[in-house]
């Protein structure tokens, strides 16, 4: 526990030194000021056409920004020689990667806080209205994409022997997962028989951190009714007093299974040298 905590720290200080992080700063400032702008001539309530673009512009940031910092972050300890040193050192893998998530998480979540905080303290100088279960549901919506990503992040910085290999492998994992999704689910599900459209879709969901947490941000906006017959179980499991709970646990496990998967990869190259 102790050497997690440590490995938190310096993954927090190393977060805020790092000038990534300042720039994407700026931009979910500049980002977060350009949805108050959206919001100026509207009241935001609900889902409707304006939290449609809203959550769609944050659908193309946040989860690329996570990418390119979680995964720069643990391609730099292999570049830079830092995991040789600490591997000398009596400190599990599993605890420098529980390190990492939970210093990484830190750092992207006080940038989300910093960005939101500032829209919401100028939305009330200007007097610009926007409701509070509204403005809620858009910060579990960023960080939810942020947690679900820096798994991701943290996976493709395990793969990737360099920051370009990163870099690439981010870009493609980002743009198919968020830019190309639909395109390829409606490809997929076109090639199969009707009865296996439904397990399928669900295991799809599933499978992109993107659309899991759009689906559920979407239905709790009032939005399930947009997203078609295929997704009736789901606006039901949702709308139920207990989806918020069922939601946060299918997220744990998520986050779980992938920390678990990271730490098998470092493991072995650990064991191999």
């Amino acid at each position: 526990m102790a050497d997690m905590i440590q490995v938190a720290r310096r993954e927090i200080k190393m977060g805020f030194r790092n000038p990534w992080a300042y720039s994407f700063l700026l931009l979910f400032c500049a980002f977060s000021l350009s949805l108050l702008v959206i919001n100026s001539q509207h009241i935001v309530q609900g889902y409707s056409g304006v939290t449609g673009s809203m959550l769609n512009l944050i659908l193309y940031l946040l989860p690329l920004m996570t990418l390119f910092l979680g995964s720069f972050s643990l391609t730099a300890e292999k570049e830079e020689g830092s995991w040789q040193l600490l591997s000398t050192y009596p400190i599990g893998t599993l605890s420098f990667i529980v390190g990492k998530y939970i210093g990484l998480s830190i750092v992207l979540l006080t940038i989300v806080a910093f960005g939101y905080g500032l829209m919401g303290f100028i939305s009330g100088l200007i007097g610009t209205s926007f409701d509070a279960t509204t403005y809620f549901l858009f910060i579990v919506f960023s960080c939810g994409l942020v947690l679900l990503f820096l798994t991701l992040a943290l996976l493709v910085g395990s793969l990737s022997k360099n920051r370009w290999q990163a870099l690439t492998v981010s870009v493609s994992i980002w743009f198919f997962a968020v830019i190309g999704w639909p395109t390829i689910l409606i490809s997929a599900l076109g090639l199969m028989p009707y009865v296996w459209i439904k397990p399928v879709l669900v295991a799809l969901t599933f499978i992109n951190p993107a659309e899991l947490v759009r689906l559920f941000v979407v239905i709790k906006l009032g939005g399930g009714s947009i997203l078609g017959p295929e997704y009736y179980q789901w606006v039901q499991w949702i709308q139920r007093s207990s989806g918020s709970w069922l939601f946060t646990a299918v997220c744990v496990l998520w986050i779980g299974f992938s920390i678990i998967v990271v730490y098998r990869i470092w493991e072995r190259g650990r064991s191999h040298g």
